[in-house]
């Protein structure tokens, strides 16, 4: 559960009635709640709804480097499930895009309904998945603008263009850009991002952007072996090692 203040921890009435109603917690039972922002907090069940600290409360740093997800959302519920997957994954930081060839118009109140509908997603799916820290939903911007995104203060990072022909994924670039089903146009390849490749396919957005974040945390993890850096296509020389052809790199 996510309070604001893990010291008097506080929840709304969505979650307990969630621990009360769904799960049925008896009273004495324990429960960990969560800031959001790495701190966490043992708890005990008080039988009516609310929980009281029973241990130390801990602090966790963030992982590092964040990884950043932008992409340019489909139509329809697949932009939101892109949205679960790359928060039960542990993506730091999700950039909906405004490109050229994108089918989704991001006009001021469908914007604002849309944002407030995708951080709920990414809270429920963060409790699910019991993450410390929270992700970031920034504001919708162009990819030629995604360096300025101040919603999360931690680094951004270089940032790549998932495009067929890339180099293989990297953490030498924490942030990768999805565009749209149309592909991008030539003003954003001119952009001189560095290019990536997901594999020897052209994926759908709502996968190429669950693909590119499974990739990169399983990098930051150390679950799969990274290889020899290599240059990417589109500029750029690479400062660490992209994943290893034997991993399931392409």
């Amino acid at each position: 559960m996510f309070v604001a203040d893990v010291e008097r921890p506080l929840l709304d009435e969505g979650d307990r009635h969630h621990l009360a109603r769904v799960l049925r917690l008896r009273r004495g039972e324990r429960v960990s709640v969560c800031d959001g922002a790495g701190g966490w907090v043992l708890c005990r069940f008080d039988g009516e709804g609310g929980v009281e600290p029973v241990g130390e409360t801990e602090s966790w740093p963030p992982p590092r480097p964040a990884i950043t997800v932008g992409f340019a959302p489909p139509k329809g519920e697949r932009a939101e499930w892109a949205v679960q997957k790359l928060t039960e994954l542990g993506v730091d930081r999700i950039i909906p895009l405004r490109t050229r060839r994108g089918v989704v118009r991001w006009e001021a109140q469908r914007s604002e309904r849309q944002l407030a509908r995708w951080r709920a997603i990414c809270h429920q799916a963060a409790m699910q998945s019991r993450r410390l820290w929270l992700p970031v939903v920034e504001d919708p911007c162009p990819p030629a603008q995604v360096g300025s995104a101040a919603g999360d203060p931690r680094p951004l990072g270089p940032v790549a263009l998932a495009e067929p022909g890339g180099a293989p994924p990297s953490l030498s670039w924490p942030t990768v850009l999805i565009g749209p089903e149309g592909g991008w146009s030539d003003d954003e390849l001119a952009l001189g991002m560095p290019t990536i490749a997901l594999g020897p396919g052209v994926l759908r957005t709502e996968t190429a952007a669950v693909a590119a974040g499974a990739v990169l945390v399983a990098l930051r993890a150390g679950l799969v072996r990274p290889s020899g850096g290599g240059v990417p296509s589109g500029g750029g020389v690479a400062s660490g090692e992209g994943l290893d052809a034997r991993s399931g790199g392409t």
